[in-house]
This record gives C-alpha cells, sequence and structure tokens, in this order.
C-alpha cells in the first residue's frame, strides 16, 4: 500500500553506541501473564528490543540501546500499542490500564511522548468521525467524501499549526507526519503541495539538529520527490479532470487495453452493476483478493455483475501472465502508481474497489462497505 510504503521510506535505525542505554518503566494493570513488548519501528521491520511478562502488579522495567538522534518505539500487548519516542538515554515512565492501553495511559519523562500521546488520541477520534460517516444511511457517496475532506483539511491546520511547524525539529513533529486515516496518510508527500512543505520544514530542521541522521535524509528524498509529482501534476491542468473523462451520470471514465490489446472503456459496461477494483498483483495478498473476486464474480456474474480491473503494476509480461486466466476485465495503466486515475479517483493507497450501478453511477467506494457482497446484492 502507498500509506506503507512512504512509512518504511522513512523510517531508519540511527547508528548507536551500545554502552549507552534508555529506559521504559511504569506499569500496566489488568494484564498479569501478558507479554509486553518495547519495539523499534525500523526501516524494514518491527524489531523486539526488550520484553518482559507481567506480574500482578503489571509493574515493568524495558530497556534498548541509546540512538544518536531521535528513534521511534512502541509499548505493545497484543494490538494495544502506545508509540514513544526515546531522545538519548532518558528513561520514559508509563501507566497504563489493558485492555484500553492504547487511550487509557500516562507518560512522563518525556515532553515528545506526551505530545505524541496528543497525536494519537486526535487521530483515534478522527477515525471515529470518519467511520461514523461512511456508515450514516442518509449520505451520499460524495457527500461523505465532502464531509470527510473537511474533517482532514481541519486536522491538518490544526496539527501543522500545532505540532509540526511549531517545533519541527522535534520527534512529535516527526510522528505527526505519518499519522493515517485508516490505511491512507492523512499528509500526502506524493501531491498535496502544503502537506509536501511540512515534510520540507522537518527535514530542514532535522539536518540543522541531527544532521546526518537517515531519518532527515529520508524525509528530504520524499519532499523532492512531492516536489516533481507536483510539478507534473501542475503542469497537466492541475490536477482538473477533463471534461471529457466525465460522462453524464457522474463517473470518470477509464479506458485501457486490456490483456488480449483491447481498449476496453468503463462507461461500455452501462446496464451492469461494475466492481471497479484498482490493483497490484506484486502484493502479498493479491491471490486472497484475486480469490475473493473469483467467488463474487462466479456467484453474479449471470446476475449482471461485471469486474473492472485496472493493475499499475510496473512489469507488463507478469502482468499478463497473472491474467491470463481471469474471466472478467483486466486492464492495465502503464503510467503505474503515479497515474492520475488515481488522483481522480482520490485512491492513495491499494488496493481499493468502488460499486458503480447498472446506471454507471459511482455508489461507494470500499470504506463504505461493512460487506460487499450485500452492497452487490441491493444494486443487482
Amino acid at each position: 500500500m502507498l500509506a506503507s510504503a512512504a512509512m518504511t521510506a522513512v523510517l531508519s535505525l540511527a547508528s548507536c553506541d551500545n554502552n549507552r542505554k534508555f529506559t521504559v518503566t511504569g506499569e500496566v494493570t489488568n494484564a498479569q501473564d501478558s507479554l509486553l513488548y518495547l519495539e523499534n519501528v525500523g526501516i524494514e521491520d518491527i524489531d523486539v528490543i526488550d520484553s518482559v511478562k507481567l506480574g500482578a502488579d503489571g509493574q515493568f522495567t524495558l530497556k534498548g540501546n541509546a540512538t544518536e538522534a531521535p528513534e521511534f518505539y512502541r509499548l505493545r500487548i497484543d494490538d494495544q500499542i502506545i508509540n514513544l519516542s526515546i531522545d538519548s538515554t532518558e528513561t520514559v515512565t508509563v501507566k497504563a490500564q489493558y485492555p484500553q492501553m492504547a487511550t487509557q495511559y500516562e507518560v512522563s519523562g518525556s515532553d515528545n511522548c506526551q505530545k505524541i500521546k496528543e497525536l494519537a488520541l486526535m487521530q483515534i477520534q478522527l477515525q471515529q468521525q470518519a467511520i461514523q460517516l461512511q456508515r450514516a444511511p442518509d449520505l451520499s457517496v460524495h457527500e461523505v467524501n465532502d464531509s470527510i475532506h473537511q474533517l482532514l483539511v481541519a486536522y491538518k491546520e490544526k496539527v501543522k499549526n500545532n505540532y509540526i511547524f511549531k517545533e519541527p525539529n522535534k520527534p512529535y513533529a516527526y510522528f505527526a507526519l505519518f499519522q493515517t486515516l485508516g490505511r491512507y496518510l492523512i499528509f500526502d508527500p506524493q501531491a498535496n503541495k502544503d502537506d509536501i512543505k511540512a515534510f520540507a520544514a522537518v527535514a530542514t530542521s532535522w539536518d540543522t539538529y541531527y544532521p546526518g541522521a537517515l531519518r532527515g535524509q529520508n524525509l528530504h528524498n520524499i519532499a523532492i520527490e512531492g516536489m516533481k509529482n507536483v510539478r507534473i501534476i501542475e503542469a497537466e491542468q492541475q490536477n482538473v479532470v477533463p471534461a471529457e473523462k466525465i460522462e453524464e451520470s457522474g463517473i470518470i471514465d477509464i479506458q485501457l487495453p486490456d490483456n488480449k490489446g483491447r481498449q476496453r472503456r468503463l462507461s461500455e459496461l452501462k446496464g451492469q452493476v461494475v466492481l471497479l477494483d484498482f490493483h497490484l498483483f506484486g502484493m502479498d495478498d493479491s491471490p486472497k483478493r484475486i480469490l475473493m473476486l473469483r467467488e463474487l464474480y462466479n456467484k453474479y456474474h449471470s446476475q449482471g455483475l461485471e469486474i473492472y480491473q485496472v493493475s499499475f503494476d510496473p512489469d507488463e509480461h507478469f502482468w499478463k501472465q497473472t491474467t491470463a486466466a481471469l474471466p472478467w476485465i483486466s486492464v492495465r495503466d502503464e503510467e503505474g502508481i503515479q497515474s492520475h486515475k488515481l488522483i481522480y479517483y482520490n485512491v492513495r493507497a491499494l488496493p481499493d474497489f468502488f460499486l458503480i450501478d447498472r446506471g454507471n453511477n459511482l455508489v461507494k467506494r470500499s470504506q463504505q462497505m461493512d460487506d460487499v457482497e450485500a452492497e452487490i446484492r441491493k444494486l443487482l
């Protein structure tokens, strides 16, 4: 996914001196016999630094090697996570209650960790508000998207002013850049000019305060790449969808060659219920997703369901081999993940899908559906 790919690109271990340690101590109540992990979020993996089996009192002391630049860690029991930032050899104290550890905790000894807690709770609230909007039965897909967009604009403005631009050299400013809403990065470092400025501000500050740190260098790379993308987008009508792309029904039409070389238009499927799927066959979970789509297709194709699957895989030969036996429409966009079709449909992470009714009207996107099969049946 794009959101995870961006996070992976910037999370790196700073060099460390094994003789210098930092300490995370405290207690987690109601968690006797649970394993508490201290983990470092690395460039490719999340590595366990230390762990302890909690006793009846829930008290713990965990240690790790100090790093030359601030580094990011997390305390975890099962899927309950507390995010932390550690600067050098400091001691951070955490007191939490399980099983609501992610929200019910106190942290002391680190202003950065306190700010990260504030950001984490704000992010959880944003997520809950977005879910409520997506489940609102009286809102159309356009109204839901518009409302969530307004939420994001307000959220980003608050975070930029109070956390990122206020002290861009602080680890909590760095942390704020990579918050997510569901699977999507809240701050878009690929195509949003204002968001890219936030990445650039933090990158510049880290260069000043932590010269040579890999995180700062990677932030610079992300910001520079984003600036390039923005210039390309602005050169192509500044992200405005060309009028000829929009059908009278309101969908944004797509025309691409399928795996047999034939041009296939999305709008030609009017009269059928269409599952529009944006996909990368190179992803690890692609086979599982294809099996799910096969089940839906086999069950409902005879009743009027069609799948229009757009691949963004860079290797055309691999894509043709992978899709040769698929029964639905398989097309490929040679622009890959930089495709403007992803921008037009506001897709910020792959895979993603939409449902289109028999009149060529965009009805719902994946985030608005708890049960895609039930939604398909409604449209059929």
